[in-house]
C-alpha cells in the first residue's frame, strides 16, 4: 500500500471513529420561569375618621370639632384607599348613665377606584340632648374605628 493510500485510509478511520463517538445533543433551552401571578387587589381599606361641623365639596371635614351645639349637624368623614366595592356602615349612639341608645345607623356602598372620602352626618332640628356620643364605623362588617364626641 502506498503512503497516500495509507494516509487516506487513516483519515477515513479517524472520521469513522469520530462519527461513532457520542453525539452531542443540541442544548435544550431551560423553561422560562413562570410569570408571577398578578397580585390580588388589596380591596378597600380605611385610613382615618374625622368629625366636624362642616364638609367641603371634596366631602372632607372643613371645620373639625369634638364638641357640638344642640342644633349642629354632626359630620363624620371616612378616608379610604384601594379599589373595589365595599360597604361602609356608621352607627351613632348617645350614652347617659351607662346606657347607650342608637341615634342612627346608615350604610353606604362605595365603588372605590383609589383614595376617596365618604361622608356621613346626623341632624336633629329640635336639638340634641346634651351628653356623650359615639360614632362607630364598619367596613364590610369589620370594625375600622370610632370617634367619641360631646353635645354641650
Amino acid at each position: 500500500m502506498s503512503s497516500k493510500s495509507l494516509f487516506a485510509l487513516s483519515l477515513m478511520v479517524l472520521f469513522a471513529l469520530a462519527a461513532c463517538g457520542k453525539k452531542e445533543e443540541p442544548a435544550t433551552p431551560e423553561p422560562a420561569p413562570a410569570a408571577a401571578p398578578a397580585p390580588e387587589p388589596a380591596g378597600v381599606t380605611a385610613n382615618s375618621i374625622t368629625l366636624g361641623k362642616a364638609v367641603g365639596d371634596d366631602k372632607k371635614i372643613s371645620t373639625p370639632a369634638e364638641i357640638f351645639g344642640k342644633r349642629d349637624t354632626i359630620y363624620a368623614a371616612v378616608d379610604t384607599t384601594g379599589t373595589g366595592k365595599a360597604t361602609l356602615k356608621a352607627k351613632w349612639t348617645y350614652s347617659k348613665g351607662g346606657e347607650s341608645t342608637v341615634v342612627n345607623e346608615e350604610s353606604r356602598t362605595i365603588d372605590a377606584t383609589g383614595p376617596a372620602t365618604t361622608e356621613f352626618h346626623i341632624t336633629k332640628p329640635d336639638g340634641w340632648p346634651a351628653g356623650d356620643y359615639k360614632v362607630e364605623f364598619l367596613l364590610d362588617d369589620k370594625p375600622i374605628g370610632s370617634k367619641e364626641f360631646k353635645v354641650a
